[in-house]
């Protein structure tokens, strides 16, 4: 495989796999808490904060709605001020330098793209973009945020630090006083355009990331504990194709008995080291 030895834990062995280019990355929450973005796990994996809202819960009824847009209203600006950090610029500098074929990430906060990585996929959608569940019109996150600013002019956000999903816990009194904003163009109801837990995500979208896991030569998990489905189903399907996998993140993860290689150090510190022979 490459040059890897089963399990070797080391930068070197993940270097290698580099050098030879068509890697393909799959990135997770892990590779976005240097930017001040909580991940959904601890390193021991068992899961932070609350469990997030679900697609059923969202869809049941206007009050669960208004919970989420009241909350996630109050965390926007900690994400939308994210900045793309040392591990994402080196992504961007890799895949610049042709060692990285194409990167898939699990995450929403759009910092692949802030950092340069234009064409990453992402597989859960992003939260800066909102979709109406009745006509299908996608419209920027922004433009929500000035309506919701006008329809709650009063609103002060007495939330606690930031989940990974972009929102906050807010007291009840809040969240019931909260006005949600409609559809502009149909009057239905919006939801942001991310996958939220017990949705699907959109068939073509994983048969996409089928093809590249398949056209590239090897696959290089970050910042992921690959707890659920929609990314460790990449993992098995290349690990099945015979196509070399490492795991670069803090932690264990649900693929390290399929991968030949697993570091276990800080995202930042050990992508910059991997891509600065490529530094321009």
């Amino acid at each position: 495989m490459d040059g890897m030895s089963a399990h070797e834990d080391g930068l070197p062995a993940v270097a290698r796999l580099l050098a030879g280019g068509g890697v393909v990355v799959l990135s997770g929450a892990g590779l976005s808490t240097e930017s001040g973005i909580p991940d959904y796990r601890g390193p021991d994996g068992v899961r932070r904060n609350r469990a997030p809202m679900t697609y059923q819960e969202f869809v049941a009824g206007e009050p669960a709605r208004r919970r989420y847009w009241a909350r996630s209203h109050a965390g926007r600006a900690v994400i939308a001020g994210a900045r793309p950090n040392a591990g994402h610029l080196a992504v961007a500098r890799l895949r610049e330098a042709g060692r990285v074929a194409a990167v898939i990430t699990q995450n929403v906060d759009g910092l692949h793209r802030a950092a340069g990585t234009a064409d990453a996929v992402e597989l859960h959608g992003g939260l800066d973009r909102v979709v109406c569940l009745d006509c299908g019109a996608r419209s920027p996150r922004a433009e929500l945020d000035e309506r919701l600013a006008v329809l709650n002019p009063a609103f002060r956000d007495a939330g606690s630090r930031i989940n990974p999903d972009g929102d906050v816990e807010l007291p009840d009194d809040l969240v019931a006083s909260f006005a949600v904003a409609p559809c502009a163009s149909c009057g239905g109801v919006l939801k942001p355009d991310v996958v939220f837990f017990g949705e699907s995500v959109p068939k073509e979208r994983v048969e996409h990331c089928y093809r590249l896991v398949d056209e590239g030569r090897a696959l290089l998990v970050l910042g992921s504990s690959l707890a659920v489905l929609s990314g460790l189903r990449f993992v098995r399907h290349a690990a099945k194709a015979g196509k070399p996998v490492a795991i670069v993140t803090r932690g264990t993860t649900r693929g390290d008995d399929l991968a030949a290689v697993r570091v276990d150090r800080p995202l930042g510190e050990a992508l910059t080291a991997l891509a600065a022979p490529f530094a321009r």
